[in-house]
């Protein structure tokens, strides 16, 4: 059984689409971020860096308890132990972990930006603003471009790549795009969000 402990972010909402999509058993607990829910002891013992999402497998390598943060480590370790979304073949694989990577270290750190200083920040930053906006839409016309050559983000298959980047492209109208700029990208999110396991893991916490 897997424990996750989450919050309906995009963050959280990666795991939850990799959870149901591989068909893995898991129990979810809220960790309520508004409330600062992440700071808790308890929580930081399994994230040390105090941020959602994190898991613990109780049957984890040797059969033992084993707990990890970091979504893009948790992705990893739920394709490898269901066999499932992460190629075997080293190149495919190598693909697939690269364009994870992007997500992790380009759209979700810049789309955050660009959510926190046009919706959050106390005082209007412009210079903030504008910043964290233009490199939104430049990261999403590298999704653009890799999507008119591919149908997912690692090639020929879906893929763990996709669920992360997925729950990040929905927001992005909110942070002043227009997704009819990047019909590839619509493409691809029309397509990923029709399948049902990802519509179960994107409505995971979400009535809390």
């Amino acid at each position: 059984m897997i424990e996750l402990y989450s919050w309906p972010t995009p963050n959280g909402q990666k795991v939850h689409i990799a959870l149901e999509e591989m068909g893995l058993a898991y129990r979810v607990h809220g960790v309520d971020i508004g409330k600062g829910e992440q700071f808790a002891e308890q929580f930081q013992r399994i994230s040390p860096n105090g941020r959602i999402p994190a898991i613990v497998d109780s049957e984890g390598p040797g059969g033992q308890p084993f707990s990890v943060f970091e979504s893009g480590a948790i992705l990893i370790y739920l394709a490898e132990k269901s066999g499932r979304f992460l190629p075997t073949d080293p190149a495919a694989r190598m693909r697939v972990i690269e364009w994870l990577m992007f997500q992790m270290g380009g759209v979700g750190p810049m789309f955050g930006q660009a959510g926190h200083f046009r919706n959050q920040a106390p005082e209007r930053v412009d210079y903030g603003i504008e910043r964290y906006t233009r490199e939104t839409e430049r990261l999403l016309g590298v999704l653009d471009r890799r999507l008119g050559e591919v149908p997912y983000l690692g090639g020929a298959a879906y893929s763990i790549a996709d669920m992360a980047t997925y729950p990040w492209v929905q927001v992005a109208e909110r942070l002043g795009q227009r997704m009819g700029d990047f019909p590839n990208v619509l493409r691809w999110s029309d397509e990923i969000g029709e399948r049902p396991a990802v519509e179960r893991g994107m409505a995971v916490l979400r009535q809390q």
